[in-house]
């Protein structure tokens, strides 16, 4: 099967074409520190199979975390918890990166203001942001910079940076957050200056030889917002600092999502042949026939399973059992296996 082949990322070879895909685990603490949970989480996974273990949105600052229990990595404390999961993971034969992300308006804690790129809501129920000045967003993209540097002496093999589900990177693309009239407001150009920014100063620190991926979103469902589209013309205008587009959808505004197994495959069928990158698909993917289906016919480069991965975590073994499949087994479950 397809699936079970190897796959060259940039030079970080990966066992198989199956993703574990980043999942917010609020189990940190106001401190963003990694823990035990967090290495069993992870380290089950690559025992379990999975080619590239991505882990869950880490805030670049400390308000721009989803909640004050999700990770961290603004401060250099934050580098051993995480160390000790990237070896871990390695140990068992995956290989592991780490998605980097700042909320924006979503920010829910209460560590510092929420900003945005404009003060406009995410919905009824939620703060109003504050628009950030210029000098706010420079602070943004060299915490960028730094977390960067931050997850290579961790040890990790890559990094996502995070631009789709709503948050700030996301809020800057899409029209119906970005309302500004500056150098990052207006139209697509200046709409991506800030997602560009972000890529070129994280390239400057990340070593040449390990791929930097995007996480995107695709679609807004909303009249007005994002779309397919406007997805390609933005990733054309700053694929030369990414290897790599992991494709979802959502998350920017409240929306009725029509959701069914592969939903968002067709969004990364079009970026990989019409932008002529390699992508993730994501999304209610939760067996290998659809998987197998998904990469043989060149949709995706990889596939993620997410939920699935949280309800069995030796998906790929068992997958492999049943097909009689000749893989490398850990060694301590292999009576089980055989």
């Amino acid at each position: 099967m397809n699936i079970f082949k190897e796959y060259n990322l940039k030079n970080t070879n990966l066992r198989n074409r199956i993703v574990m895909p980043p999942m917010c685990m609020y189990s940190s603490d106001d401190k963003g520190l990694a823990n035990e949970f967090h290495y069993n989480h992870y380290v089950t996974r690559a025992i379990g199979g999975v080619g590239l273990i991505i882990l869950e949105s880490t805030g670049v600052v400390s308000n721009g975390r989803t909640t004050d229990n999700d990770l961290g990595i603004w401060d250099d404390s934050q580098i051993e918890g995480l160390n000790n999961i990237v070896n871990g993971v390695k140990k068992y034969g995956a290989k592991v990166a780490i998605q980097l992300n700042h909320a924006g308006r979503k920010y829910t804690g209460a560590a510092g203001e929420v900003v945005a790129p404009s003060a406009i809501r995410f919905d009824e129920e939620s703060v109003l942001p504050k628009e950030l000045s210029k000098n706010q967003i420079k602070e943004i993209i060299l915490s960028f910079k730094e977390a960067a540097k931050r997850a290579n002496k961790a040890g990790f093999d890559a990094i996502e940076i995070h631009a789709a589900h709503g948050y700030l990177i996301h809020q800057f693309l899409s029209p119906l957050s970005n309302v500004r009239t500056d150098e990052y407001g207006g139209n697509i150009k200046n709409r991506t200056r800030f997602l560009k920014e972000i890529l070129q100063a994280v390239s400057e620190v990340w070593p040449k030889e390990k791929p930097i991926l995007l996480r995107v979103s695709a679609y807004d469902y909303k009249e007005g917002g994002i779309d397919l589209d406007n997805m390609v013309n933005i990733i054309n205008h700053v694929k030369e600092n990414l290897d790599m587009v992991h494709v979802s959808t959502g998350g920017l505004v409240p929306a009725k999502i029509d959701i069914y197994h592969g939903y968002q495959v067709k969004f990364s069928d079009t970026i990989k042949n019409k932008c002529h990158v390699p992508t993730i698909a994501v999304g209610l993917i939760t067996d290998a026939n659809m998987a197998e289906e998904i990469i043989s016919n060149d949709r995706a480069d990889l596939v993620a399973f997410g939920r699935e991965l949280l309800r069995n975590p030796y998906l790929i073994l068992n997958e492999a059992k049943v097909r009689n499949l000749d893989i490398n087994y850990p060694e301590q479950y292999k009576a089980a296996f055989n």
